[in-house]
């Protein structure tokens, strides 16, 4: 409920694992399916370190080291990973001193070049480190030297109680680390569900955070989204993450029941049974687009309504120097019965403009907009905080915000 609250994108991910209590862990330690905890490691933890160990565990998930590293030294790739994980927890976390579990030790977070691990994948850390690197206590982050600041403040009362400065590690012996091209059936699904996961956890954070319904949108959940729009996925699949959250909704209403003994609450996972109906289509239908263009919207459109069945009702405008009133479709057949306006100039102005005029008693929920994107784009804030998704059907427009990414055109 902590990291819930204050770090939504890990919160939303920890919430799809099992917790677990073993006496053969020394410390922490993940399946990709469950999250062990050694039960002495556990009760030593306070509130604010156990907030880290999860954010650790789940992070070894989201950037797929229990998928990696079937052809690397064990041991070294081992701490590379860690380095890498602790940066980015710090960057999160936004604290510039390093992390200490008072029991424990400091967790490593400088590559061995001196720079901080969070910039760097675990195979580039992987790359500097000795060959003949270990696990092991000591006075030393892998990347040189602590400073006197850093070891005096690991011996105050604020530092460590492990009576030297000392390591943390948690445990990897139970990491998958198959070689990303050999098929296995539990780890292909386990690979797809997470990846399912993980863009759902950040879009839905996007989402609540431009409707200002969410706090801490999350460093690492900004840089996933950044690297998913340049990535040019399929936009269907962009779409059908955000109508999952829309219609599998976590609600606190009602709570949890696995929880009904505590003194919190935890949102439940409860199916909707209503359709979407906010789904704002605008098809660019200026005088720069051609028929093959128009043609390749539709069939975008009526690929997604076939790809979501009864849960898609959208709405349908065009633009070209104006926008036209949306009309209601909910089949093929009505998409197809809808014939494109168009072929003057065009303005993005005049889209949100449109609708902060003529739909400001029911904004869509999100608006997707198919176009060339050769024309002028308004201010992010024009769109109200309302979620865009920017389908280009060419290699060089590159709207300024919003999710992008890129149709083909036959």
């Amino acid at each position: 409920m902590r990291i819930l609250t204050q770090f939504g994108f890990y919160g939303l991910l920890l919430m799809h694992m099992i917790f677990a209590i073993d006496k053969d862990c020394k410390t922490a330690a993940t399946d990709g399916k469950r999250i062990f905890f050694g039960p002495e490691f556990l009760d030593g933890l306070s509130d604010e370190e156990l907030d880290i160990v999860m954010m650790h565990e789940i992070l070894h998930i989201v950037l797929k080291h229990i998928f990696r590293g079937k052809n690397l030294e064990n041991e070294r790739f081992n701490v590379a990973c860690d380095i890498v994980i602790n940066s980015n927890i710090m960057l999160e976390r936004g604290v510039t001193r390093p992390i200490i579990l008072k029991k424990h030790g400091f967790l490593m977070h400088i590559a061995p070049d001196g720079k901080e691990g969070h910039i760097y994948t675990a195979e580039e850390v992987y790359e500097m480190l000795p060959p003949d690197v270990q696990k092991k206590d000591g006075k030393k982050f892998l990347g040189g030297d602590l400073s006197g600041e850093e070891i005096d403040y690991a011996q105050s009362g604020d530092g460590c109680e492990c009576g030297a400065v000392n390591v943390f590690y948690d445990g990897h012996e139970r990491w998958i680390t198959v070689d990303e091209k050999v098929s296995n059936e539990y780890t292909d699904f386990l690979r797809d569900a997470w990846k399912s996961r993980i863009t759902n956890a950040a879009l839905t954070v996007e989402i609540l955070n431009a409707n200002r319904l969410f706090g801490g949108g999350g460093m690492m959940a900004n840089r996933l989204l950044k690297e998913l729009r340049k990535s040019k996925i399929n936009w269907r699949e962009i779409l059908n993450n955000f109508i999952h959250e829309e219609v599998n909704d976590y609600s606190f209403s009602p709570p949890d029941r696995r929880f009904d003994e505590t003194g919190f609450f935890l949102p439940d996972f409860n199916a909707k049974e209503e359709k979407i109906k906010n789904i704002w289509f605008v098809v660019d239908t200026s005088g720069s687009i051609s028929d093959a263009a128009i043609a390749a919207a539709y069939s975008e459109i009526v690929s997604a309504i076939e790809q979501f069945g009864g849960h898609l009702e959208g709405l349908l405008s065009f633009t070209e120097g104006y926008v036209t009133d949306p009309i209601l479709f909910s089949s093929v057949a009505d998409i197809m019965a809808i014939k494109p306006i168009g072929g003057g100039g065009n303005d993005f102005s005049d889209i949100f403009r449109y609708m902060n005029t003529n739909m400001s008693d029911n904004y869509p929920s999100y608006i997707v907009i198919i176009t060339d994107g050769y024309d002028a784009f308004p201010d992010e804030k024009e769109a109200n905080g309302i979620p865009v998704l920017w389908l280009i059907n060419n290699e060089d427009a590159e709207p300024p915000w919003g999710k992008t990414t890129r149709i083909d055109v036959p």
